[in-house]
């Protein structure tokens, strides 16, 4: 209903039972529904190597923060049967560096990500191997020193790709058109972050990181420190159209910035309009600049998941 085809099931900061728990239940969906493995690129972990700060940290509980451990990656690994394919980690938390070659060589895609690093430590992190920026300009303290920083360090690097939450809630249209700018179209991801509350009526609601809230304009937000967010309530589809209105795109480059750019940083098959490519296709109306994306039907892998042809 979204226009989604391929996507990345995300985990966030948990213990290492309910990482195993989380990477256990999608290997056994890919492996007895024929369409979720089709859907599913890999799965992203994001967490647990994080910051332990107030800001940096978002939503993920602090009591499961933990330095990077090769080890456990590999047995979460192991138990995902090799489906990790993205880790978003903190440069500054113990053992990132070596982490991030040994997840490089083994072909999984490091982003940095939830940090307060110092400049030095992104660029430590960059020369170990990390290629991405988890939703740049969020996950950061409410006040930073304005130069040098550790948002500045990543939007000027251009080995990053810069992964941007375009729901309207998370960053202001000339922060989305600063970056666009910065990175190009070329090296600017759209993610919605989507929070297993999308879709919820405004409330506050208990989960595993403590209690969030959702306002009455959509934004998710952490319960007790109201200015942090807690995930987005948004879905694709309206990140895209966001994103063309913020940063004045046209709907190809926006688009792309959804899909292909993602299946580069991953690098994952990119599909075309192309014989012998898979049938990734979306059907949808759409006026214009200002206007939603009305999802009229999504084909994955060459088969209809959703309305009608």
């Amino acid at each position: 209903a979204f226009g989604i085809t391929r996507m990345c099931p995300t985990l966030i900061t948990a213990s290492f039972e309910a990482l195993a728990a989380g990477v256990k239940a999608i290997r056994q969906a890919c492996e007895s529904a024929a369409w979720a493995d089709k859907m599913v690129v890999g799965i992203h972990l994001e967490g647990p190597s994080i910051s332990t700060e107030d800001g940096p940290r978002g939503a993920h509980p602090l009591s499961q923060v933990r330095p990077a451990s090769w080890d456990e990656f590999r047995r979460l690994q192991d138990i995902s049967g090799n489906r990790i394919r993205l880790v978003t980690l903190a440069p500054e938390t113990g053992n990132a560096v070596e982490f991030i070659r040994q997840a490089v060589a083994s072909g999984v895609t490091v982003s940095i990500g939830h940090t307060g690093a110092t400049p030095e430590q992104v660029t430590a992190a960059i020369d170990a191997g990390a290629t991405m920026s988890t939703h740049l300009g969020n996950g950061a303290h409410g006040m930073i020193r304005r130069h040098p920083n550790y948002i500045w360090e990543q939007l000027g690097d251009s080995r990053l790709f810069a992964c941007l939450i375009t729901d309207g809630h998370h960053l202001p249209a000339s922060v989305i058109r600063s970056v666009v700018r910065a990175k190009s179209t070329l090296h600017t991801i759209i993610t919605c972050d989507s929070a297993g509350l999308a879709g919820c009526p405004p409330g506050r609601y208990q989960i595993e990181s403590g209690e969030v809230e959702i306002l009455p304009e959509g934004k998710i937000v952490v319960a007790a420190n109201p200015q942090y967010l807690a995930g987005s309530a948004q879905l694709t589809d309206a990140c895209v159209a966001h994103a063309i209105q913020a940063a004045g795109l046209s709907l190809h480059d926006a688009w792309n910035m959804a899909s292909r750019n993602t299946a580069r940083a991953l690098k994952a098959e990119e599909h075309r309009l192309a014989r012998g490519s898979r049938a990734d296709l979306v059907l949808f109306d759409w006026s214009g600049p200002g206007d939603d994306i009305r999802i009229r039907a999504t084909i994955a892998a060459g088969e209809l998941q959703y309305g009608t042809v």
